[in-house]
């Protein structure tokens, strides 16, 4: 009988066990140092688990060598993972733009199969068991836990990455790698909400808005994204956002977002819209010009920005006026003065180098018998369940044990 540890019970790691527990020949312990397993698994997609993308493709994913993605995600495909996830009782919608959830809407529903998956496959769970070191013991390992020294012919590394602290993110997988000669690229906060100059996002908390952005570094644009977009009192949240604070946490030198909140409409037409307006509705207030266009506290906030009195009526406005507002609302600029911490990010860019793996197996080429998987290595996804899918499949691959 082999004895097989898992190091973290996330959703990599819940995978990972899962996955090696199919070999009637290995007897899996999976070892968690939170009270429960999944926490930050049941905060993905604001509670929803967004738990895949069918769209999930290399082009959607990052790291120092991105190219190390590409063997697991072409052995495990979002099908393959759904595959899975249906042959547990869990049944999935996707949306229009190829993300899939649980039909539930809850994140507790893949929580739970996963669990129930565990315990049919007589996985032993350890909750409130962090590991304090991982040794290297002759042909196996020894890990340190609280509780005891615990041996091991294999080890599975998934400990996820520093990101949402409050929910579990800590370095301990990066730790207990360096130990055994596995170094790390720098860490990064990613899928994190953008930090802006606070006049305007202040004025603007809580409001949501449909739109197109823009990470410029002087004229040289650095990345673009279109979504939801959600402003903060510090800045711009959101899926939108959200996908271009990698980018900007690691650029240098001023930065600037520029936000088109019309994005069907070309600049002539949008000109033209307002004129339309000005001529329907005379005697109406400047700053309702935007009334029924966008969410009315931001339609008031981009008069201002156009520097058109919001008191006076519409008739008044010259064309150069409404020139300015029709700018103002197709590349509203904030200067970006950096992205959230590790608190407030979804994931971390950066992690164990994977030169040192084996991307067909996820085997340490240092190690032998040592894999790792999910956001503790160096590869991380966008925004739409890129990630989870990397977690799933990295899971599986590491969870085969070099099969």
């Amino acid at each position: 009988m082999r004895q097989v540890i898992v190091i973290g019970g996330g959703a990599a790691g819940m995978m990972a066990a899962i996955t090696a527990a199919e070999d009637k020949n290995n007897r899996v312990v999976l070892l968690e140092r939170q009270q429960r397993l999944g926490r930050k698994l049941l905060s993905t997609g604001n509670g929803r688990c967004n738990l895949s993308n069918l769209n999930a493709s290399p082009a959607h994913y990052h790291g120092e060598d991105a190219a190390f993605a590409v063997p697991v995600l072409k052995r495990l495909p979002p099908e393959a993972v759904l595959d899975f996830f249906r042959s547990l009782g869990l049944v999935t919608v996707t949306e229009p733009d190829g993300r899939v959830y649980p039909l539930s809407d809850s994140a507790n529903s893949v929580l739970d199969v996963l669990r129930f998956t565990l315990e049919q496959r007589g996985v032993e769970v350890l909750c409130s068991c962090p590991v304090r070191e991982l040794r290297r013991k002759g042909a196996g390992f020894q890990v340190l836990t609280d509780q005891a020294l615990i041996s091991a012919d294999a080890v599975i590394v998934a400990c996820g990455g520093a990101a949402g602290a409050r929910l579990g993110g800590v370095s301990d997988g990066y730790k207990l790698l360096d130990a055994l000669g596995h170094g790390r690229t720098r860490l990064y906060p990613a899928l994190s909400p953008l930090l802006t100059a606070p006049d305007y996002p202040r004025a603007l908390k809580g409001v949501r808005a449909d739109g197109a952005l823009r990470l410029m570094q002087g004229k040289r644009l650095l990345g673009q994204s279109a979504g939801d977009i959600q402003f903060t009192e510090r800045g711009v949240s959101g899926p939108a956002a959200f996908d271009l604070s990698r980018a900007a946490a690691l650029a240098e030198g001023e930065l600037s977002l520029r936000m088109d909140f019309l994005r069907a409409w070309p600049g002539p037409q949008t000109e033209e819209l307002l004129r339309a307006r000005r001529a329907a509705l005379p005697a109406l207030e400047a700053g309702q010009l935007f009334t029924g266009m966008v969410h009315n506290r931001l339609g008031r906030m981009l008069v201002k920005y156009a520097g058109v009195d919001a008191a006076r009526p519409l008739r008044e406005l010259s064309q150069a006026e409404l020139r300015r507002a029709a700018e103002a609302v197709k590349d509203f600029r904030l200067p970006v003065t950096g992205v959230e911490g590790f608190d407030s990010a979804q994931v971390t860019a950066g992690g164990v180098r994977t030169r040192d793996f084996d991307p067909e197996t996820l085997e340490s080429r240092r190690c032998p018998g040592l894999f790792a998987c999910g956001e503790l290595l160096d590869i991380d996804g966008d925004c739409g369940g890129y990630n989870l899918q990397w977690a799933w499949a990295s899971g599986m691959v590491a969870g085969r044990l070099g099969r």
